[in-house]
C-alpha cells in the first residue's frame, strides 16, 4: 500500500508513525509503532508491514518550522 501525504501530515520532525490512520489500517496492534522519517528522502517504507509513505507531488517539508 502507498499512502500519499501532505507536508502538513508530517510531525515536527518530518515523519509519521506506522500504523497510521491515513493508511486505513484496521489492526492497530498489527506491529509496534515505529517512526518513519519521510522528509529525509520524500518516501519511506515501514520495515514491519511494507506500507510506503511518501510526500505528494509538489509537497516539501522545510526544516526549521
Amino acid at each position: 500500500a502507498i499512502v500519499e501525504l501532505a507536508a502538513s501530515d508530517l510531525n515536527a520532525h518530518g515523519g509519521v508513525f506506522c500504523p497510521n490512520p491515513k493508511a486505513g489500517m484496521q489492526l492497530w496492534n498489527g506491529h509496534p509503532r515505529v517512526f518513519l522519517d519521510v522528509a529525509k528522502t520524500g518516501q519511506v517504507a515501514c520495515p514491519y508491514c511494507g506500507t510506503v509513505y511518501r510526500l505528494r507531488e509538489g509537497e516539501s517539508f522545510g526544516h526549521g518550522h
